[in-house]
């Protein structure tokens, strides 16, 4: 199977369980690994014959940053539901970071994988 990936997309958003966390925007990263195939988009050179990650990035920007949730769970599942029904994603693998949001580590978030894996 071959996969499109797009690595540490940032987005500003109000996200998190404290109340202070409502008041700010806080900085989460994006990681999305989705499967494509390679081979027709290759062989015809266009852009509509794959997943345009240009055209799935601005669209997650402009969700991430209007969510008003408190898990980052609940974004990657918001992110997973978008790539299913807008953009026809069968697999994906999203990682949301909220680095800084626990005193002593460098990042945290989750990781959740959708869909089956054609291999």
């Amino acid at each position: 199977m071959d996969s499109l990936f797009v690595k540490a997309l940032k987005v500003e958003t109000c996200i998190g369980i404290y109340d202070w966390e409502r008041q700010v925007r806080q900085r989460v990263e994006i990681d999305l690994e989705m499967a494509a195939e390679a081979t027709t988009a290759a062989a015809v050179d266009r852009v509509e014959a794959t997943i345009d990650y240009q055209a799935v990035c601005q669209r997650l920007v402009d969700y991430v940053e209007a969510a008003e949730v408190q898990l980052v769970e609940t974004l990657a599942e918001g992110i997973a539901h978008i790539l299913r029904t807008e953009f026809g994603v069968t697999w994906m693998q999203i990682t949301i970071h909220k680095p800084g949001a626990v005193r002593g580590a460098e990042d945290v978030g989750v990781r959740i994988t959708r869909g089956r894996r054609a291999d």
